[in-house]
């Protein structure tokens, strides 16, 4: 056999979370570049990436082996009791697949791993390995292994003994012992005593390298991922490393390696000639969906469908009637048997069953379902269905876009649910098809550019303050790499050319960008089987308790297997929501499906950019365009819908489409042909279906193929593109459009193929949007409450909209046990806070305070709110959290009081509840227990206004009762550049001032040990963060506390669309006025007497200076005058003379500019 050949049979991806730092893709390279004839993976305990190595493997002419290195149990895999001293919960065990049986029990020992055996690690054990051992391969693995840890620990007699049972379980030909070298003590030592024993019991050797990274050079960058992985840094001495030897070594080098052992490496190859799995994909694998007796599924899809049309056939008619029908009954009649016909011609009647009964199901429930999402939204089948609730004929939308004979793969129909409902909708699916056939589907989390950066900054134990600076630097776009980072952004490029430091880090960084760093549930996806989930994809349970398919939604849909969407979205339960408080609070009854699409008051909302709370709308970038486009038609804000994205925005399309909207750039068409496409995109290409029309009608494509030449030109696939650039131009040449033309109109669909957008999709969101906007331009008092309530356990939203409702003149009142529900309501006055948004209090008890007081009625005091609650659910910790927040006004004198008796009435309480339970009710208590008296309440001095204003920002997450800044915000309003709202929303870096509170204060270490600070800035419109650079907190560093007020001065830094300012100099607001160049006095419309004109006069002629004073002289009539003070009343400005002014002329009477 030629020394020149080897098959690696141990080896780990990037699926061996954290621990692999090898892409399968990379390992495939190089075993072809190696010549290798085959190629095993196996990952701890998973199988997650087992179908994209097989593919990738076969398509370099690798034969795969699929494997898994198992953990085993030491005693039964459910046991789950502490191992004593010395002892593991599990050792390892190498399995790989011989053949389809291998494969089949090898997905159902994984699976009982997670779900039957898991105990930090997902662990089988010789019982179920017995059942499902046939087709397998095992081998005694590395030094993990029980067979090996035997023998270390002394048991060479145990460790023979144990070596005979696999042999025996698995079959002589089928046990291996594993023999591993890569440079450590104990495999030499366990070697010596392996190999003797393999030839005296006639178990064969194999020669194995445990591959965890690609090449040698790749060491240090897996040292940090074995970092990441176990919270350790560089610096710890006792942290978990590997040798330089755990790379992906060549044929030569094993043979080196193992030169003393010839058959051992020989055996690689036997163990790959016996290995022959062959995974069947495609062909669809759908789920029985049972009908009336006496009908096919056939029959029966197209008897709902028709029954469905005959219900949107009224709508229909009526709008027929008043000219509003884009189309005539006929052609609607003529779509839906085509598309009838080609749904049962390519065999999904049954999957178009099975999403209508689930979705049935929701609406008999009141469980809310979105308009519809994706391509799926073009059918008239799933509209007739309701599927989906948009009528495709009327927006141009294309059926084929969705499904067609060119497209060999299921459809997909995925679903927007209310969130509260999305899971009663998948217990019924289970239910209905069986829970071993229903699961939802596991993603992966790889390590981004930005992410990994500040991982391997930790691992490599780089101060963060540094990590996330050159993390920021990363510019957010699409599949941006750290690589393509280095080359677009200059600063980045320097320091990584300039400080070794920096460098180390991103050139680590790069290695482990991409690798996979934590599994968890999909969002949305939901996989439905016609058996048993385990026979198709093996099973994994995550940290949720959510049982999950081991393999990811591509490889599932690969194996033919039913996948789909089943999304929560937040804003169909708060638009329900609303729509619910409507019905209660008004009595009105709002068809929110049925809107009039051309309502003045909702488009003047998207055209004031009045946006916040709107779906997909309220971007700080989205409300700049609105303001541009000014839309006033559905189809506007669809075509938004589209071109809000990277693609668009960064080519320039929006403002194209902007200025010819508005007539500023004149709309030309290539051929006259195009303006009955593009015409309602001013002839911009928006939407993918446009590229399907022109190809259609230009050059007589079938939609099918239309589809087709719409996917390569999204791709750029060339070769595909140079045939289909041929077949339309001559397509067009046959139609009458000259070639030259047929040209120009091909590159022009070329380019925008690009960016174009499902316009399907785009219409069902916009739809979306148009009902939230409509909500808030109607109701604006029920709109937001619901939507704060959506947003309850989101403080920084909470007060984002909180500010929003006072820009909206809806006053926002404080929460109170006796007026508040446990969501934000709607009162006469404004929106009342709710109790569950309340931190610390919760909805549990918030629930209780409600149901409480509806029982007993309003609570009187702090004693009989006590009496009247379980105080096990309705805490210390709960009550006195309303306190701060001011929900408990009105039941003693102020919150110092509640809160110093707190402790007292608790104690009452329950003392009166044991005494109730005990039935010790007192001496006179005939006939009931008595209620204990009230104890008074002994007063406290009230918390000075600074402090109560702090526990109000703690508990709420804002300032209710009033705010810190406020006593300075007119006075200094004329030395600032920007509040932070208006800061929030420029286009461009510069320079800027701006005044507020610090908060959320955090003291930072550079790498080189520099001290640095973040905080965020609050005035009374928001907040923005704040970044101080080591020179500038060295020279300020005593002004920056949290909850100084502050004045700052710096450069805004616009990154991801946020806005910071770094800044440069602080001067505390008490001394503000010493920046002003302008004081304005207010004098009263009263007038002052000639002693107070006096007094002002002497205090200015006090201080003389530079500063120019104005006098603002306010008339009975209400016309204001500002006069010019003399050069002799000119005054140097400072914190006493405010006061002295403001005690004379009243608060508020001095201004700075």
């Amino acid at each position: 056999m030629a020394r020149t050949s080897f098959v690696h049979l141990h080896n780990h991806s990037q699926f061996s979370l954290l621990d692999g730092a090898s892409k399968l893709e990379e390992l495939v390279e190089q075993a072809a570049r190696f010549e290798m004839p085959a190629l095993a993976m196996t990952d701890h305990g998973n199988l997650f990436g087992a179908i994209p190595f097989f593919e990738a493997a076969a398509e370099r002419g690798i034969k795969p082996i699929l494997g898994c290195e198992t953990y085993i149990a030491p005693g039964s895999r459910t046991d789950r009791t502490p191992p004593g001293p010395g002892r593991k919960p599990y050792h390892h065990l190498l399995l790989l697949a011989r053949d389809e049986e291998g494969y089949r029990n090898l997905m159902r020992l994984s699976t009982a791993g997670f779900l039957e055996g898991y105990y930090y690690r997902p662990r089988i054990d010789r019982e179920i390995l017995a059942r499902h051992k046939d087709g397998l391969i095992a081998t005694s693995t590395c030094l993990g292994g029980e067979i090996p840890q035997l023998i270390l620990a002394g048991r060479r007699a145990d460790a023979e003994r144990m070596a005979c049972e696999y042999r025996d379980l698995f079959g002589a030909e089928n046990f291996y012992l594993e023999i591993q070298d890569q440079g450590i003590t104990e495999e030499r030592a366990v070697n010596e005593v392996l190999v003797p024993m393999g030839r005296r019991l006639n178990i064969p050797l194999l020669a194995t390298n445990d591959c965890h990274f690609l090449s040698r050079d790749d060491h240090f960058a897996h040292d940090i991922l074995i970092c990441i992985q176990t919270g350790k840094t560089v610096k710890d001495a006792e942290r978990m490393r590997f040798t330089q030897e755990h790379y992906f070594k060549s044929p030569e080098e094993m043979w080196r390696v193992f030169k003393d052992l010839p058959e051992a490496a020989e055996n690689t190859l036997r163990v790959a000639d016996r290995c022959h799995l062959v995974l069947e994909r495609g062909g669809n694998q759908l789920p029985h969906f049972k009908v009336p007796e006496g009908r096919s599924v056939e029959e029966y899809f197209r008897e709902v469908t028709e029954r469905g049309f005959e219900e949107r056939l009224r709508v229909w008619t009526a709008l027929e009637t008043k000219g509003g029908l884009n189309a005539s009954i006929e052609v609607y009649r003529s779509r839906l048997i085509s598309e009838i016909d080609m749904v049962i011609r390519m065999g999904f009647a049954g999957y178009f069953l099975i999403v209508w009964d689930f979705i049935k199901y929701a609406r008999d429930r009141g469980i809310p379902v979105g308009p519809g999402r994706g391509s799926a939204a073009g059918s008239l089948v799933a509209y007739c269905l309701r599927i989906t609730d948009v009528d495709p004929l009327r927006y141009g939308l294309l059926f084929e876009r969705f499904l067609n004979p060119e497209r060999v793969t299921m459809p997909d129909i995925d679903i927007d649910f209310c969130i509260r409902g999305r899971g009663e909708v998948i217990e019924y699916v289970r239910q209905k098809y069986g829970r071993e056939n229903v699961a939802q589907i596991i993603t992966f989390a790889t390590l981004g550019a930005k992410a990994v950066i500040r991982d391997a900054g930790r691992g490599l134990d780089v101060p963060y303050g540094d990590c996330d600076r050159i993390a920021k630097m990363i510019p957010s776009e699409p599949d941006m790499t750290i690589d393509k980072a280095i080359g677009q952004v200059p600063a980045l490029r320097q320091m990584h050319e300039k400080d070794d430091r920096v460098r180390q880090l991103l050139d680590v960084s790069r290695r482990l960008e991409g690798l996979t760093r934590h599994a968890s549930v999909h969002a949305a996806g939901v996989v439905i089987s016609p058996r048993p989930i385990v026979e198709y994809s093996p099973l994994a349970r995550t940290r949720d308790d959510e049982i999950v398919t081991q393999y990811a939604m591509d490889e599932i849909g690969s194996i033919g297997l039913l996948k789909m969407d089943f999304l929560g979205l937040k804003t169909l339960t708060l638009v329900h929501d609303c729509v619910a408080r409507l019905r209660q609070d008004e009595g009105a009854e709002v068809d929110i499906a049925g809107l009039p699409l051309d309502d003045p008051e909702t488009y003047a909302c998207f055209q004031a950019a009045r946006s916040a709370g709107v779906f997909q709308f309220e971007s700080s970038g989205m409300q700049d365009i609105l303001r541009k486009l000014k839309p006033d038609r559905f189809d506007d804000l669809i075509a938004l819908n589209a071109l809000f994205r990277p693609g668009p925005i960064g080519s320039g399309m929006i403002d194209d489409y902007i200025e010819r909207r508005h007539g500023r750039k004149t709309i030309e068409y290539i051929v006259p042909q195009l303006e009955e496409i593009l015409g309602v995109t001013y002839g911009v290409i928006v939407y993918q279906e446009q590229v399907m029309q022109i190809a259609s009608h230009l050059a007589g494509f079938t939609l099918g193929e239309a589809d087709i030449l719409r996917r390569a030109m999204g791709k750029k696939k060339k070769d595909v593109m140079a045939a289909q650039r041929d077949k339309f131009i001559k397509g067009c040449r046959t139609r009458g459009v000259g070639e030259r033309e047929a040209r120009r109109i091909f590159e022009l669909m070329d380019y925008f193929a690009g960016y174009g957008f499902n316009k399907a999709h785009s219409t069902a969101y916009a739809l979306i949007a148009y009902q939230t906007a409509w909500l808030k331009a109607h109701y604006p008092r029920h709109f937001m409450a619901s939507l704060l309530t959506a947003e309850k356990d989101n403080t920084d939203n909470v007060v984002k909209y909180i500010a929003e409702c006072r820009d909206m003149g809806i006053a926002v009142l404080p929460p109170h046990v006796n007026r508040s529900g446990v969501d934000f309501t709607v009162e006469a006055e404004g929106i009342r806070f709710g109790l569950g948004a309340v931190k610390n209090v919760g909805e549990g008890a918030a629930r209780a305070l409600v149901e409480a007081r509806h029982r007993v009625g309003p609570f009187g005091s702090l004693a009989a709110l006590c009496r009247e609650i379980d105080l096990r659910t309705v805490n210390k910790r709960v009550l006195e959290s309303l306190v701060k927040a001011g929900g408990l006004e009105g039941l003693g004198p102020n919150r110092a009081t509640l809160c110093a008796a707190l402790d007292a009435a608790i104690e009452s309480s329950q003392k009166a509840m044991r005494d109730r339970e005990s039935g010790q009710t007192g001496l006179f208590a005939v006939g009931g227990a008595a209620a204990p008296a009230a104890a008074a309440l002994r007063p406290e001095p009230e918390w000075p206004e600074k402090e109560l204003l702090a526990r109000e920002k703690e508990t709420l997450g804002f300032y209710m009762a009033g705010h810190p800044f406020r006593e300075y915000a007119a006075r200094l309003a004329g030395l600032v550049t920007h509040t932070t709202g208006s800061l929030k929303v420029v286009s461009r870096p510069g320079r800027a001032t701006i005044a507020g509170i610090v908060s959320a204060l955090k003291r930072r270490k550079t790498r080189r040990g520099d001290a640095m600070a973040v905080f965020n800035l609050e005035d009374l419109e928001g907040s923005v963060e704040v970044v101080v650079f080591p020179e500038a907190y060295a020279r300020q560093r005593g002004l920056i506390e949290d909850d100084a007020a502050l004045l700052v001065t710096g450069n805004v830094e616009i990154a991801e669309e946020q806005r910071r300012l770094i800044a440069e100099t602080f001067l505390p607001l008490e001394r503000a006025e010493e920046r002003a160049k302008e004081i304005v006095i207010a004098i009263p419309a009263s007038g002052l007497q000639e002693s107070e004109v006096g007094r002002v006069r002497d205090l200015l002629r006090e201080r003389p200076g530079p500063c120019q004073v104005y006098l603002e002289v306010t008339q009975p009539s209400g016309f204001r005058a500002t006069l010019k003070a003399g050069a002799a009343l000119k005054v140097s400005p400072s914190r006493d003379l405010t006061v002295a002014l403001e005690d004379l002329l009243g608060k508020g009477a001095v201004r700075f500019r």
